[in-house]
């Protein structure tokens, strides 16, 4: 989705009957808002939110790659794309000569991406993952949740959204090799690895002082007063960085002493008294509304907002003076909305036209005959053989 956002033609291969799963991951449904007319099209009650959320800007296409037709098409395919992206467990696409060794011979410039649980190598390289599996077993889930409650999952799935961001990167850093070499080569990512990557400076704090990891809820290990506070109607999110940070902050709340306590001088001061600190804090911001609190500190120079629901996230000034809701008109659902871009660009219009998540095979025949030349009878030869599905939307 993202190369769809830049502008790279993106082609989605789906299954004839089933398509992408997430098309039922449900509800909530869109529903269709005009009649679809379909000819042997599979029925869904819509389409999901979770499928329109990761599939604008892309052309989909039915095919089943079990019938020889149908791996013919993808290998077609490949010989004239810049890129390809999988995440089948390793060996499955060899086993159909659709692997990267099988095409990069009739594309050497081919940029072949495959996404996996594990990774092409090693003792679980054949274990499907999902991202709450990795969450739990890469050391995310133990340090997530509050310090005497058990490991929870963070709210979305985070792992296998960065390991798309990694993958993304990987790609683009492939192309510009390929630039240099006039070779393509193979992205071997997993959600392990991912994961394990993300674990940050957690990672490093286990690695070089052996110190293991724990829940701290939303404090920061190493950092106070950085964590959510409750306020009299609600809670706020406050991040003092520094002793000037600090310092803004007790003179905001009205305590400038707070900060020449000798107990709380520096922030190393502050980790090792940070249970007396945060009830004394606790103590002046559970009495005021968050409204009250904002106004404290407003102008402070110290990090701090509000814990938003989604209702007032989408309502925030800046995400919509930003523009980050965007309104797309889909052909069999009307208007829906989505969240755009996350990048501006200086020089370059990203995200002001954006194509609607596709209807299951809506670009079949229009790939088969513009992208590999096929003709009519082309076409339905690879229908008639069940390589390919058409459905007349």
């Amino acid at each position: 989705m993202l190369l769809g956002d830049l502008g790279a033609e993106i082609i989605k291969v789906e299954h004839p009957l089933r398509g992408d799963d997430t098309r039922t991951w449900g509800p909530p449904f869109k529903t269709y808002k005009n009649p679809k007319n379909t000819t042997q099209s599979p029925s869904f009650p819509g389409e999901s939110a979770y499928y329109l959320s990761v599939n604008r800007n892309k052309k989909s296409i039915a095919i089943d790659m079990k019938k020889e037709s149908g791996r013919r098409i993808l290998t077609e395919l490949a010989s004239k794309c810049d890129i390809l992206v999988e995440n089948f467990v390793p060996g499955k696409l060899a086993k159909m000569q659709l692997g990267y060794n099988d095409l990069r011979l009739v594309n050497p410039r081919l940029v072949y991406a495959s996404i996996t649980g594990y990774g092409q190598t090693g003792p679980y390289r054949n274990k499907p993952g999902y991202d709450v599996i990795i969450e739990a077993e890469a050391g995310l889930m133990h340090i997530t949740g509050e310090e005497d409650g058990p490991p929870v999952k963070v709210g979305v799935a985070v792992t296998d959204i960065m390991t798309g961001l990694y993958t993304h990167g990987a790609i683009m850093a492939a192309l510009l090799a390929r630039d240099k070499t006039g070779r393509g080569q193979h992205i071997d990512a997993s959600l392990l690895q991912t994961q394990t990557s993300i674990l940050a400076n957690i990672a490093s704090s286990y690695l070089i002082g052996g110190q293991e990891a724990r829940r701290w809820g939303t404090r920061h290990p190493s950092i106070a007063p950085y964590q959510v506070f409750a306020t009299l109607d609600g809670s706020m999110c406050i991040g003092a960085g520094n002793n000037t940070q600090f310092a803004s902050l007790c003179n905001a709340i009205g305590m400038p002493n707070l900060a020449l306590d000798k107990r709380f001088v520096t922030n190393a001061d502050r980790v090792s008294n940070r249970r007396a600190l945060i009830q004394i804090l606790e103590g002046v911001l559970s009495t005021r509304t968050t409204c009250e609190v904002l106004d404290l500190l407003e102008n402070s120079g110290l990090p701090f907002g509000p814990v938003n629901n989604l209702q007032q996230t989408f309502d925030h000034p800046q995400v919509r003076a930003r523009n980050v809701v965007r309104q797309v008109e889909h052909p069999f659902l009307g208007p829906i909305k989505m969240v755009g871009p996350a990048v501006e660009y200086s020089d370059a219009p990203v995200g002001e036209h954006i194509e609607p998540p596709p209807m299951l095979g809506q670009h079949t025949a229009q790939v088969l005959k513009n992208v590999l030349g096929y003709s009519d009878q082309q076409i339905q030869d690879a229908v008639d053989s069940g390589g390919a599905a058409l459905y007349s939307y």
